[in-house]
């Protein structure tokens, strides 16, 4: 069974690399191959076909498999048989319905790629404009007309102002509509827009700025079995994305180091005066009765530099120690970190708005 997918997958790239078939047919051949497992680049390596080029082909074939499924005409449909990917991939944007009817226009019109994607960002940026104009109505021409129409009303450039009242009627549907065109050409006020808000993006830009949830066992005094049942969180993704299955009480803390490194940590909350050494003094005043243990549940051997968590005796509650030889005890864990509490005076500081002169 093995040699007969390595022999099909031979084949596959055999065919992509001599461009066999129609555009439909790379582009489904490079999705089979990267849902088989195989990278872009090394798909690049073996076909000559780009990364980039992968990329538009997989996303042109959904929008023609969108086209079929929403009921595009025949002849819609055999346009784009053997070119057009370029086209279609601007099309990924719009919906179903948007999609069938762009695809139309482009045939019928006969569109170029730079045309189509003014056409796409038209219909996107309308699509959240419904309802709000009485000279145009909701055909895709119109709000295409539409859309043109707002722009020019912007424009002070004559010339420029002159185009896009051009590429207006090109698309109005309505005669009411030709006619908000038409009242473009003599009169020249303009409006002026209203600017787009800026997206509010950030970006981490160390692993540490990432949150890191640890589940929590629960506070001291604790026994072996509580320590047991908390499940272990698997982050996954790019954003370090955690599925709980059951109620849990996590705690968040930076992505520190130790805690990347960590096999199965847990977190425990515990009681200052029952720590195995002393904590070194703090400048801040308030005191402290009580911090959070992070132990590694996936390190349970002995080691002379580490504290340990044990159960001495199945009655008696879970302990933190130091060990100079190992213990006979079970160990349960390693402490990783002593984590004190937050000293925040005032949390209303962190929710204000701090210019910095640079």
């Amino acid at each position: 069974m093995s040699h007969d997918l390595d022999s099909q997958t031979a084949q596959l790239l055999q065919r992509l690399r001599r461009k066999e078939g129609t555009w439909q047919d790379w582009g489904q051949g490079c999705q089979h191959l990267q849902k088989a497992g195989h990278s872009p680049q090394a798909i690049f390596e073996a076909t000559g076909i780009e990364p980039i080029h992968q990329n538009q082909l997989i996303i042109a074939v959904q929008v023609a498999q969108s086209l079929r499924a929403g009921n595009a005409s025949p002849s819609v449909l055999a346009y784009f048989q053997e070119r057009g990917s370029d086209l279609l991939y601007e099309l990924r944007v719009l919906s179903q319905r948007d999609r069938v009817a762009a695809a139309t226009l482009i045939v019928e019109k006969q569109l170029d790629g730079a045309t189509v994607h003014e056409v796409c960002r038209a219909l996107k940026t309308m699509s959240y404009q419904k309802g709000e104009s009485e000279d145009f109505t909701d055909t895709l021409g119109d709000r295409i007309g539409h859309y043109y129409w707002q722009l020019a009303r912007q424009q002070r450039d004559l010339a420029q102002r002159s185009r896009l009242i051009a590429q207006g009627f090109r698309f109005v549907d309505s005669e009411k509509g030709r006619r908000a065109l038409e009242t473009l050409l003599t009169d020249l006020t303009v409006v002026s827009a209203t600017p787009q808000p800026r997206l509010p993006l950030y970006r981490l830009e160390t692993a540490e700025e990432l949150p890191y949830l640890i589940p929590v066992a629960g506070c001291a005094p604790l026994t072996a079995a509580a320590l047991t049942a908390v499940p272990a969180l698997k982050p996954t993704g790019a954003f370090s994305l955690v599925d709980v299955e059951r109620p849990l009480t996590v705690v968040a803390l930076p992505g520190w180091q130790v805690l990347l490194n960590a096999v199965d940590p847990v977190a425990l909350l515990w009681p200052v005066a029952e720590l195995p050494a002393e904590l070194p003094s703090s400048d801040n005043l308030i005191p402290i009765t009580q911090v959070l243990l992070i132990v590694d549940r996936g390190r349970q051997e002995w080691q002379g530099d580490r504290y340990l968590l044990i159960e001495e005796t199945t009655a008696e509650p879970l302990r933190l120690a130091w060990y100079p030889q190992a213990p006979s005890a079970p160990i349960l864990g390693q402490l990783l970190l002593v984590l004190r509490p937050a000293q925040i005076l005032d949390n209303t500081v962190n929710r204000e708005l701090w210019l910095l002169e640079e």
